[in-house]
């Protein structure tokens, strides 16, 4: 029993001892080990590896793939517009000991730096193009000069940039307000020369249509004008027809239409008139009796 006590407690100091002698690298990690502040090996692959207590210090980092998205950057185009870009960057590290050197071993400090590549880049890139070339025509040129320009820069800060995307393109909120109005301004003149051209039409229209009209009223009166004449012509015919073969019995025919309308109840009508005269002489006539 004293014996297993006694190898226990020897296990205990061993691995105590081998602490302060070791350190172990995951495949998730990277590190640097330093002397005094000063970086004296770096890039550790995963496993066991050796340090001196008090001397070495070991510093890991995440190996794996980080992401840069912060707030929009404003930059300004050739149509002299500012512009709110927003992006987002995926890096990693790629050289441990330029990257513990140049950016103090802090990713916040590394994402400070990236930013201002990044930056100066779409400062760049945007200067030198129209909105409309930026989000269509050019669109594949810009990405892949993104790209490009910042992973060389990114390289002195021992980083590694694997993609780099503009997730949107907005115009600036000033700039947006200016071309409100100027659409607003273009749409009311265009209402007003719709509403002007409707008018002129809506005048055409009720011109023609009224001169139809008075073409369609003047061709009925003339039609109409046509078939009276027509008409009167036909019955003066008949009436000198039949005037022609009964002259007599024509004139007591219109005497008496002309006793009719003289003599009907409720007409009103006083006449003075020779009993002897011309229009009683149907009355006075013994062979017409």
């Amino acid at each position: 029993m004293n014996k297993l006590i006694a190898l226990l407690i020897g296990l205990m100091v061993l691995a105590v001892i081998a602490s302060f002698f070791l350190f172990t690298i995951d495949e998730k990690e990277t590190a640097v080990k330093l002397r005094f502040g000063e970086v004296v090996q770096a890039g550790y692959e995963p496993g066991l590896h050796v340090k001196m207590p008090i001397v070495n210090n070991i510093v890991k980092f995440d190996r794996r793939i980080q992401t840069l998205d912060n707030a929009p950057e404003r930059v300004f185009n050739t149509d002299n517009e500012y512009l709110m870009v927003d992006y987002f960057v995926k890096w990693r590290i790629r050289d441990v000991k330029k990257f513990f050197t140049s950016n103090g071993g802090l990713i916040a400090k590394a994402n400070a730096n990236l930013t201002g590549v990044v930056k100066n880049v779409l400062l760049e890139e945007f200067s030198i193009r129209t909105l409309d070339q930026a989000i269509s025509t050019q669109r594949i040129e810009l990405m892949e000069n993104l790209r490009t320009q910042t992973k060389s820069r990114s390289e002195d800060y021992g980083i590694e940039i694997v993609d780099v995307r503009i997730k949107q393109i907005n115009l600036d909120q000033s700039v947006n307000e200016s071309v409100y109005n100027r659409m607003r301004s273009e749409r009311l003149v265009e209402a007003a020369e719709h509403r002007s051209t409707g008018r002129k039409e809506s005048i055409n229209i009720r011109a023609n249509t009224d001169k139809r009209i008075r073409i369609m009223l003047a061709d009925a009166d003339q039609k109409a004008a046509v078939m009276r004449g027509e008409g009167d012509a036909e019955a003066t015919k008949l009436f000198a027809e039949s005037y022609n073969k009964n002259p007599e019995f024509y004139a007591f025919t219109r005497s008496l239409e002309a006793y009719k309308n003289s003599f009907q109840a409720g007409s009103g009508n006083v006449m003075v008139l020779d009993p002897k005269s011309e229009f009683f002489k149907y009355f006075n006539n013994n062979e017409a009796n």
